[in-house]
């Protein structure tokens, strides 16, 4: 069992909490059981995993998943884990796994149907939370632009709760290269955004049919005049509450489902 929190095999791994850390090596942390069940459907991302004794007893079956696929499972104390985790209250087990973001250009030979593009999102629990709507609507990628956060913070990935294994997404994008590369392949790009035309009129016009990338801004300004120009269509949500106004993974969320309605 490793006990000693300062070991250097211990610091060594609790680095790639930092970004810098994760750009050098192509590494990053997956914490939790759910995001490591996930992760053993694609078994050689996993370089290996740190667990404790209580988590092994109460995950019995996953780990014997993970023996079964010969990755390194390490025994380690309260303290150790505690000391490669990213929380105030870890799950019980942290693993190393290699970076696998796609290239823009191979998510469009697949030809994709629904794509969310995440344009200047800071936030990692809203990052993470749109990806995971985008898994559950069926979308076929997701597009992180430069600026946005990073996919492999380990709050995003947390967050993902494992959905980012289901699907391929791209990283550090140019959004603009993005918007133009996605309309020369077919694909309607739809800016969601506050005074635009209404979602569900655009759902009973068929236009949500056809190929589309959801085109989603930061979270405190929106989208610079500029960048909202280079969309088809501008959408909005329609709030029909009291609200001001709706969180951006849930507006995500809405849109995202729409689309995927209408698409199916």
């Amino acid at each position: 069992m490793l006990t000693d929190p300062k070991a250097s095999k211990v610091r060594g791994v609790a680095k790639l909490v930092k970004k810098d850390a994760r750009a050098e090596t192509g590494l990053f942390l997956l914490e939790g059981p759910q995001g490591f069940s996930e992760a053993l459907d694609r078994p050689k991302l996993i370089l290996e995993a740190f667990a404790t004794e209580e988590a092994l007893a109460r995950h019995k079956e996953l780990f014997e998943k993970a023996e079964a696929l010969r990755i390194n499972v390490q025994l380690v104390s309260d303290s150790v884990l505690a000391a490669l985790s990213d929380t105030n209250t870890p799950q019980g087990v942290v693993a190393v796994c290699e970076q696998f973001d796609v290239s823009l250009e191979s998510i469009l030979e697949t030809k994709p149907t629904l794509v969310a593009v995440l344009s200047q999102i800071r936030d990692p629990g809203n990052a993470g939370t749109v990806l995971r709507a985008a898994d559950a609507a069926g979308a076929d990628a997701v597009i992180f632009t430069s600026g946005s956060v990073d996919i492999y913070n380990p709050k995003v990935v947390r967050s993902t709760t494992g959905s980012m294994f289901h699907l391929p997404f791209a990283v550090d994008v140019d959004v603009n290269e993005a918007i133009a590369l996605l309309k020369s392949a077919g694909i309607q790009v739809l800016a969601a955004d506050a005074g635009g035309a209404v979602l569900n009129e655009l759902a009973s016009s068929g236009e949500l049919k056809k190929p589309t990338a959801w085109l989603f801004g930061n979270e405190a300004w929106g989208f610079e005049p500029e960048l909202l120009a280079q969309a088809d269509k501008v959408v909005a949500v329609p709030i029909y509450g009291a609200a001001e106004s709706l969180n951006l993974a849930t507006a995500a969320s809405v849109c995202l489902y729409m689309s995927a309605f209408a698409q199916n």
